[in-house]
């Protein structure tokens, strides 16, 4: 295999050429840093890199196999990891300038499971400052560009991990996802994404913030890299009280087995969002692929309204925990919007968000009794295509919309926990990525992912490769 082929291999195919003795796993890992130190310079997706650190850790798996020892599942295969994630002895900074030299003495669990299984972390990637918007770009690092078109945002707020993974520059990034921080850039760097069910993957230890939103999961570029990833980090925690025990059989071997009927409801709006008709026209192809697999789709929403105004007061509420001390202390060295995101959570009262969590419960509800009918819901991931860097969608379709009206897709199901992916679905004209969101029941992450594994063999993406030479 050339280095280039290798590094366009899904995690599986490394991991199983390891253990045959097929490649090393210091050929892995130098293979990657070549590409990266090719290609990042283009993308700005890795902020910091661990070249020594990786360089190491790959001679030590090579001597494992060498000596016939008991291997992990990820073994000898390389990893990104996002900016926001705590990495033990790397610098972490969550893109801020407040904490520009921290370097943290402990990984986060996820980090730490994805070593013991044998992963070779390569370095850290790209996002907003504290991931607090669905694009990526900070005062520390700069703007990520999108690998599809390099003036272009690869949305965010794991928009280095998105560039990256669809780049080659890794076949595993771990991303989080607070308001669609996982599903924004899988959509727009044509990845997939998954969003699993709140709690099922630990997010500790962290910075706080986004305290009953935040998810962490698998950015891959193929649905079977997801698996084999969440069997890695999807294992309950002592350490996190929100942490639930894992359900059924191991992601992996799931994904193999599609349900012969499955009853999904369709939706191009969810009844309220405005919607390019790109977007929409490509949507209404992809989900002709479920009908080619046998099962049933009619359309239908939950029913529910925006709850746009329930996401803004959680968000900032939740976050203010933290902002509110960076304010009164490091206002000068917040980036702009940061400070004027914080500001407005310092004005949201305990009653405030007492009703929006109560309206959360019903929005819930809601979902729960759609999810009576339907076994999957299925939506498009993002509104919009990739636009340009350093912008923002204010009006779509002919309709002014909400500031965060682009991504009216993913937030709600912050709010409710629920399990989601974002499977690419197709290209524009202009060759850029377009995504398809799947959605589950609570815990139903699995059929979310046979979902997907069934869309992805009925069209299939991982071949397709961004022009960057």
């Amino acid at each position: 295999m050339t280095y280039e082929e290798l590094c366009f291999a899904s995690a599986g195919d490394i991991a199983a050429l390891v253990r045959e003795k097929k490649v090393s796993p210091i050929e892995v890992t130098e293979a990657f840093l070549t590409r990266i130190d090719k290609i990042n310079p283009q993308l700005n997706a890795y902020v910091t890199l661990t070249p020594d650190l990786a360089r190491e850790t790959a001679k030590r798996a090579e001597a494992a196999v060498m000596a016939g020892a008991a291997m992990g599942p990820l073994h000898g295969v390389p990893f990104s990891v996002k900016e926001l994630v705590i990495t033990a002895g790397v610098r972490t900074t969550a893109g801020s300038r407040v904490f520009r030299d921290f370097i943290p003495e402990a990984d986060s669990i996820v980090v730490a499971r994805l070593k013991a299984a044998g992963g070779i972390m390569l370095g850290k990637t790209n996002t907003p400052e504290f991931g607090y918007k669905g694009t990526t770009e900070n005062l520390v690092f700069g703007e990520t560009r999108n690998p599809w078109a390099l003036d272009k945002t690869p949305g965010g707020s794991s928009g280095g991990a998105g560039a990256a993974t669809a780049a080659g520059l890794a076949p595993l990034s771990v991303g989080t996802d607070g308001g669609g921080s996982i599903r924004i850039p899988a959509s727009f760097s044509g990845i997939y994404g998954l969003k699993p069910t709140f709690g099922l993957v630990p997010n500790l230890p962290g910075f706080g913030g986004w305290h009953s939103l935040a998810h962490t999961g698998p950015m891959t570029r193929t649905v079977a890299d997801a698996a084999l990833m969440m069997d890695v980090i999807a294992v309950p925690d002592q350490r996190d009280r929100l942490s639930v025990p894992a359900v059924g059989q191991p992601f992996s071997q799931a994904i193999h087995s599609h349900p012969r009927r499955l009853h999904l409801g369709w939706t191009r709006d969810l009844g309220y969002a405005a919607v390019d008709p790109q977007v929409v026209s490509m949507e209404e192809k992809a989900v002709s692929a479920f009908r080619e697999i046998g099962w049933e789709v009619a359309e239908a929403h939950p029913g529910f309204t925006d709850p746009v105004e329930i996401f803004d007061v959680t968000v900032r509420a939740e976050n203010y925990v933290v902002a509110g001390d960076l304010l009164s202390r490091h206002a000068d060295l917040l980036d702009p919007g940061m400070r004027a995101f914080a500001q407005v959570g310092a004005g949201i009262t305990a009653l405030d968000y007492l009703r929006a969590t109560q309206e959360r419960a019903k929005l819930s509800a809601q979902l729960a009794t759609f999810f009576e009918q339907y076994d999957l819901l299925v939506t498009p991931t993002v509104a919009v295509p990739p636009f340009v860097i350093n912008t923002r969608p204010r009006e779509i379709a002919g309709r002014k919309v909400h500031v965060i009206g682009w991504i009216a897709f993913t937030y709600p199901f912050n709010l409710t926990g629920n399990p989601a992916a974002s499977v690419p679905c197709g290209w524009t004209a202009d060759g850029l990525p377009i995504g398809l969101q799947i959605v589950g029941r609570r815990f139903a992450d699995a059929l979310v992912l046979q979902a997907s594994a069934a869309f992805e063999q009925a069209r299939p993406w991982a071949q397709r490769r961004p022009a960057l030479g």
